[in-house]
Parts: structure tokens; C-alpha cells; sequence
């Protein structure tokens, strides 16, 4: 299927109150979806859609909940379970929004320029799956893993809070 219309693009972040990075609009223009059996913004249910935005917050919370993740950097942890999901909350809206490529691969909204990396998030385990969308699009084609490399971190831009999450999954 061809891309979406610039009008199209609009139309999704506005909605969605997302801003895609230039070199994921120019992609966008180009292939919807962006992988073969990826999800299309526009055919999507909005409640999927909801849910696969809400995906990195929800992984976090489950570890909160079930795993005892608590991190020194938020603070000193609440007793009550609501508390420290609030606090996660935070957190986690101080963060560049991810923006759902495929699967449980994301792209940070900002900072808006190209080459941001593609992230891979299921819960805490948070990794690095491409330096840029060009980089994650020939891995997923390829079939490669993410970028497991050692010193990957400095082949990465710097994303605040999820660059840490990656550093701490080391």
C-alpha cells in the first residue's frame, strides 16, 4: 500500500497529539504500513491505537507492580502501590513520547529532528533496535537483533529517560 497524504499525516498527530521526527514523516509518505503485518493509523481501532501508545507506560507499571522496579533517580519509594504508579506516571510524561513503529518497536517524538533511535520496549527490558529508522527498517528486513553491542550507546543519540532504561538494562 502506498503512503499516507500529507493531509493524512496532519490529521494523525493531531489526534493523537503526537509530532513524528522529519525522517519518520518522510517514510510515512512513503509506505503505510511501515512493515509488512504493522498496524496502519488510519484502519486501526482507536482503542488498539490507545493501547499500543500506552504499551511503554503499562510495561513499566507491571514491573513496578510485580517486579518491585523502584529506581534511587524517583525518588524515595512510596509505600502504597497507587503512589509509586503516580510517581512512574511522572516519570514517565517527562519522558519523550514513543511513537509506535511495529510491534513493540518505538521512536522517540523528540527531539524533532532525524535519526532518532528505534527503541524496543516490552516492560523494563528496554533496548536499542536500530541507530536511526533506516538502521531498524534493514534489521527487521535482514532479521537482525537489536544492538547488542557493548559500547552501542555511543552509536545512539541521547534520549532522555530511555537512554537510561537501555544503560541500566546492561
Amino acid at each position: 500500500m502506498k503512503g499516507y497524504t500529507q493531509s493524512e499525516l496532519e490529521d494523525i498527530q493531531a489526534k493523537w497529539s503526537l509530532r513524528f521526527p522529519p525522517d519518520l514523516l518522510e517514510l510515512l509518505l512513503l509506505r503505510r504500513p511501515l512493515l509488512p503485518g504493522g498496524f496502519d493509523w488510519i484502519s486501526t481501532s482507536s482503542v488498539k491505537v490507545q493501547g499500543i501508545l500506552d504499551w511503554p507506560y503499562e510495561g513499566l507499571a507491571f514491573d513496578v507492580k510485580h517486579a518491585d522496579l523502584w529506581w534511587p533517580e524517583w525518588g524515595t519509594k512510596p509505600e502504597n502501590l497507587q503512589d509509586r504508579l503516580r510517581v512512574l506516571e511522572g516519570v514517565v510524561l517527562g519522558a519523550p513520547r514513543l511513537i509506535p513503529l511495529s510491534g513493540h518497536r518505538y521512536l522517540p517524538e523528540a527531539p524533532f529532528l532525524t535519526g532518532n533511535p528505534v527503541f524496543s520496549v516490552y516492560q523494563s527490558d528496554i533496548i536499542y533496535y536500530g541507530t536511526d529508522l533506516a538502521d531498524w527498517l534493514a534489521r527487521e528486513r535482514d532479521g537482525l537483533d537489536g544492538d547488542n553491542r557493548t559500547d552501542n550507546t555511543k552509536l545512539h543519540r541521547e534520549i532522555p529517560f530511555w537512554s537510561e532504561v537501555v544503560r541500566r538494562n546492561r
